[in-house]
């Protein structure tokens, strides 16, 4: 199914609440009903072409995570299973099924909660200008893709559809959220990016860096959203991993790899994507849930 499966399908009769970047969120009374749409973006930019079996593979993975971190934190999940969801769920049950959960309504902290455990990316671009990370200071000398002494928590904003979320220093999440939830926010993200690690390093896939969100249930933080997924997160073969270049990853890197050899500003609307590309990306997908869940999509 194609990202633009809700519009086609016409779910008209449910309450929509947020088209985000990639879901798409109803409003059912006792709870939020997710989708994951095959929609994929890039620089915080929607792309044009769907990817097929994407979303499919973001709300499996995510489900596969959030059961197996249960140990580390509660999340939201009432429930993945469609005839179970409320009864004006059912009629659209074959767009729904793999791709949708129906979940506990949260109230969203506006920190979205960074790991890294390698520096890459806009980590180290930071670290090129400034020696530091979000204002972390980190040993001189280090090469791109190079594994950090330890990882480290490095917060962003919450960006609007259009816009780019932008790094914040520590100090700054706990001016946003308070001291004590800025506290709880950085070690539960440390600790669920240590346990994913771990679990990936033993399958053959090095996990980069991640980022996940959090909220309150019933005044309990709760994981919300996604889960380590190629939407999230830096997935590296360990087989294919070198210091010094960015490592061929099993994520959406490769999409941004692309279109930073374009002539393209960032903003919208972004190029259409070739269907190698697309096919690729893909494949991509498919290949690092399979990997790390140990089951076909």
């Amino acid at each position: 199914m194609s990202s633009l499966v809700v519009k086609e399908t016409n779910l008209d009769s449910l309450n929509l609440i947020n088209r985000g970047k990639v879901r798409d969120i109803y409003d059912l009374g006792s709870g939020f009903l997710i989708i994951s749409t095959d929609r994929l973006s890039a620089f915080d930019v929607i792309l044009p072409n769907p990817i097929p079996d994407k979303g499919k593979v973001l709300n499996k993975l995510s489900l596969f995570w959030m059961k197996k971190m249960e140990q580390i934190c509660p999340n939201h999940i009432i429930t993945a299973d469609v005839n179970a969801y409320p009864d004006e769920c059912r009629q659209f049950a074959s767009v729904l099924e793999g791709r949708s959960v129906f979940v506990k309504k949260a109230e969203v902290f506006p920190v979205e909660c960074v790991a890294r455990g390698y520096i890459i990316g806009s980590g180290w671009k930071d670290y090129q200008r400034t020696s530091a990370v979000c204002g972390i200071r980190l040993p001189t000398g280090l090469q791109q893709a190079q594994k950090l002494p330890e990882p480290i928590f490095t917060p962003s904003t919450k960006a609007e559809i259009g816009s780019h979320d932008e790094n914040i220093s520590f100090q700054q999440a706990i001016n946003i959220v308070g001291a004590e939830t800025a506290n709880w926010l950085r070690d539960t993200t440390l600790e669920l990016y240590l346990f994913g690690s771990k679990w990936a390093e033993e399958r053959g896939i090095i996990i980069a860096d991640t980022k996940f969100e959090f909220g309150l249930i019933a005044g309990r933080r709760t994981l919300i959203d996604e889960v380590l997924t190629p939407d999230s997160s830096r997935f590296w073969p360990t087989l294919d991993y070198r210091i010094g270049v960015s490592p061929p990853s099993l994520d959406k890197q490769f999409v941004r790899d692309y279109l930073e050899e374009l002539d393209w500003d960032k903003t919208p609307p972004a190029p259409e994507l070739p269907q190698e590309i697309v096919q690729k990306t893909s494949d991509n997908y498919r290949r690092i849930y399979e990997i790390l869940a140990g089951a076909k999509l």
